[in-house]
């Protein structure tokens, strides 16, 4: 104890000897850093991997197509025209808000539509086929805030696909009487390939972990030579309402993240600027009061070598990029190898394991060990021969805590 206090003494008269005495009080200067609020953005944010929350679908349902009516006219939907249509898709929800399905339908339609020289012979039918890629909105999830557990929502869609119509034929199992498009040969086309733009809303039913039930409302619109009929109307359409599953491949659910979550660590390190500003004053006053009591000692030169400063560098989940907050690490350890030009370090990165695959980890874990070491050399000057890169992935956990392995750790080179 009585040396600690003679280096204190020794330590005020080196500085009394250049700078002209001063008061107790004023023998430390209190030029601590300002320790400032760490600002986050208090929103929860939902991921998922490239193989999560895919689902197939399988329903059935009726439609009926709206199209010219020729001669007879009557109203748009008509009872005796309704003809069954089949649904197979396959999706995947991308986050809780928006997903994509490629969406296929298809079945046997009817329509009436008589000529003035043929008044008795409108009766006309044919097969379709309909591909489509669908983008879907999770309305309530979007208004209503996520919950994976929900039993009904409301999902709005749009797409765009193709649609292939076949095998036209009339009541006498001849072509259609109304129709009027050709081929270059002057035939009547057997097949018409149109380009629908497809709209409707689902209405789903969350059954269990794997299964909903859906009820859906949907129409599609073609140019009007759909049904090789091009007259009177600009646009044809087909009106469904389906109904049947959606089987979810392994479940519906999202992780999630929210910055505000470290801000707890953010104020640990607050509270330990804190405790070694208190310190440095309580110094301050210990030497104040040594100065008054003891005379200065001769002044020795010692020469001395500063500790190891092992530190460490956070990141943010699925990222490589140094947050601001973790520069001053970055700087410490830039300081230290200044300060001891003799050693070395190896830098090593890891990823946590509860997140993405093995060999996307690894690759990510020297993204982030890669990314302190070019700091290091770009923004400090430190020769890039004293740094040893290596990454761990998710294979190795330095610490318990799942969150805390989105990291890098300074060892010293042996």
């Amino acid at each position: 104890m009585k040396s600690k206090n003679l280096y204190y003494a020794v330590a005020l008269c080196a500085g009394a000897a250049v700078v002209a005495p001063a008061n107790a009080q004023d023998v430390f200067v209190d030029d601590a850093v300002t320790v400032t609020e760490f600002s986050c953005d208090n929103k929860t944010h939902y991921f998922n991997n490239w193989n999560d929350n895919w689902f197939i679908q399988l329903g059935a349902g009726v439609n009926q197509p709206i199209v010219e009516r020729g001669t007879k006219g009557g109203a748009l939907i008509q009872k005796d025209k309704i003809t069954t249509t089949y649904n197979f898709g396959v999706g995947r929800w991308v986050s809780p808000y928006f997903g994509f399905r490629i969406n296929a339908l298809g079945g046997a339609l009817h329509w009436d539509t008589p000529t003035a020289a043929q008044p008795n012979m409108g009766w006309s039918k044919a097969k379709h086929a309909n591909l489509n890629a669908e983008v879907m909105w999770d309305m309530f999830n979007s208004i209503g805030g996520v919950n994976s557990k929900r039993v009904f929502s409301i999902i709005p869609f749009v797409g765009v696909g193709g649609d292939a119509m076949w095998d036209f034929k009339n009541a006498a199992g001849y072509a259609p009487v109304a129709g009027n498009v050709y081929n270059e040969n002057g035939v009547q086309k057997v097949v018409s390939w149109t380009l629908p733009v497809t709209t409707g809303l689902q209405f789903r039913f969350n059954l269990g972990k794997y299964v909903d039930f859906f009820a859906e409302a949907r129409a599609a619109f073609y140019g009007d030579n759909w049904n090789n009929n091009a007259k009177d109307h600009s646009i044809d359409a087909n009106a469904a309402v389906l109904g049947g599953f959606s089987f979810k491949l392994g479940g519906r659910d999202y992780k999630s993240f929210n910055e505000c979550n470290y801000v707890s660590q953010i104020a640990g390190l607050n509270g330990q600027v804190n405790d070694l500003r208190a310190q440095l004053l309580a110094a301050g006053a210990q030497v104040a009061a040594l100065a008054a009591q003891l005379p200065c000692p001769e002044v020795q030169e010692q020469v001395t070598v500063e500790a190891p400063l092992m530190t460490t560098v956070r990141f943010m989940i699925n990222s490589a990029e140094i947050m601001p907050t973790e520069e001053v690490n970055v700087y410490n350890m830039a300081q230290y190898l200044n300060a001891n030009p003799g050693q070395n370090v190896v830098i090593c990165g890891y990823a946590d394991k509860d997140t993405g695959t093995a060999e996307y980890n690894m690759e990510l874990s020297q993204k982030r060990a890669q990314a302190v070491a070019n700091s290091l050399i770009k923004n400090y000057g430190i020769d890039a021969n004293r740094l040893t890169v290596k990454y761990d992935g998710s294979q190795t956990q330095p610490y318990q805590n799942n969150d805390w392995n989105r990291i890098v750790i300074f060892t010293q080179a042996q």
